[in-house]
């Protein structure tokens, strides 16, 4: 019995003991965790926050990195950009203006068409073609120079068989004849055969235009002009406004120009009648030459006679002034003579002047002779003159 006691009291202590150590070790166990885990945290903030500072850096240096790969891409990008913009503006601007020029060139295509049209209703019109052809006559006249030499219509005309004939301009040449100039504006059929749109049409009103061509020269053939104006030569100009319109004809009747000639006809266009408005002018050019021959002949003949009296008058000048240079040099020479050395003995006796007697010195150089006009004798004296 004192035995279990003893044991059972054993055991409760044990137990005490027990239960005071367990309670002992929880709180160093405690003590102990809460140190570890203060020490654990601080160091892990103290590592974190070296972790950050480092991943900051590094954060900094790859972003650095970064955008110096990324800045010229983008530099680069942000060029094409703008060069892209700059060709999208300039296209739009190149594509508004040749919008504008194409609805420009549409109004003036529509408004040449509307002139071209009203052009050929009017020159459908007799009147008209022949006011055309005399206008075309006149303007080559202007670019010739040939108005003061020209007669046109209002100005010339003649009677024949009761009939007052007025040639359309007369072109007066050196020779005291003059040339008969007739405007013909054969453009119905033409302009019929221009706007056809078959083949065949064309053909038929080239053939007629041609036709209507032989038909003006035969009238103007049987007008006669050159027995109406005394002056002009057996034959008379038929100026046609259009080398266009002649080459058609002669495209559809070749012996258009012999058939012409035959009837003392000669056919002209505005190419060839301003190269015979040129020969012309030159000729009159020529005659006004010859006409001013006289008038320069008496010219020349008076100033001739006036530089003959200059150098007249210029050689006396010099003579006189030869004269002067020998009396200024025998004067020298008798100073020299018979006053300077009396007063060059002043200075030896003790005078002594402020200013020194200066040397003179003979003039050496005579006038040049002028030679008169029509001494060609003297080759020195002519090589003077023209030194």
């Amino acid at each position: 019995k004192d035995q279990d006691t003893l044991q059972m009291e054993r055991d409760s202590a044990f137990e005490v003991a027990r239960s005071k150590l367990a309670t002992e070790f929880s709180e160093m166990a405690n003590q102990s965790l809460k140190a570890n885990s203060e020490t654990f945290l601080r160091l892990a903030e103290q590592n974190l926050g070296a972790q950050q500072e480092r991943a900051k850096r590094e954060l900094g240096n790859r972003e650095q990195a970064v955008e110096n790969l990324v800045k010229p891409i983008r530099d680069a990008l942000q060029q094409s950009q703008k060069q892209i913009s700059d060709l999208e503006k300039s296209r739009s601007e190149a594509y508004g203006g040749i919008k504008s020029q194409l609805e420009a060139m549409q109004i003036s295509q529509q408004s040449l068409t509307q002139e071209t049209q009203n052009l050929v209703k009017a020159l459908r019109r007799p009147e008209v073609r022949g006011r055309w052809g005399e206008i075309t006559l006149r303007r080559l006249v202007e670019l010739a120079g040939m108005v003061e030499h020209c007669d046109f219509q209002e100005q010339v005309h003649t009677t024949s068989d009761d009939k007052i004939i007025r040639p359309d301009m007369i072109v007066r040449m050196p020779d005291q004849r003059e040339l008969v100039v007739d405007v013909k504006t054969p453009l119905d059929a033409y302009l019929q055969a221009v706007e056809a749109t078959d083949d065949a049409q064309v053909k038929l009103g080239l053939e007629r235009h041609a036709r209507n061509v032989r038909e003006h020269i035969r009238k103007l053939a049987s007008k006669t002009y050159w027995e109406q104006f005394s002056n002009s030569p057996e034959f008379v100009i038929l100026f046609i406004p259009g080398d266009q319109f002649l080459s058609a004809a002669l495209g559809e009747d070749p012996d258009l120009i012999e058939y012409a000639l035959a009837n003392q006809i000669i056919l002209a266009t505005p190419t060839s009648f301003v190269a015979l408005l040129k020969a012309v002018a030159y000729g009159w050019r020529q005659l006004a030459l010859a006409g001013n021959a006289e008038e320069i002949r008496k010219l020349a003949e008076d100033l001739y006679g006036r530089l003959t009296t200059f150098v007249g008058h210029m050689n006396k000048v010099g003579k006189q002034l030869a004269s002067s240079v020998d009396n200024y040099n025998r004067a020298v020479g008798s100073l020299e003579r018979k006053v300077l050395p009396g007063a060059r003995k002043f200075v030896e006796l003790g005078i002594r002047p402020k200013k020194d007697l200066e040397q003179l010195e003979p003039l050496e150089s005579l006038p040049r002779t002028m030679v008169e006009p029509g001494n060609d004798n003297d080759e020195d004296a002519s090589d003077k003159l023209l030194q």
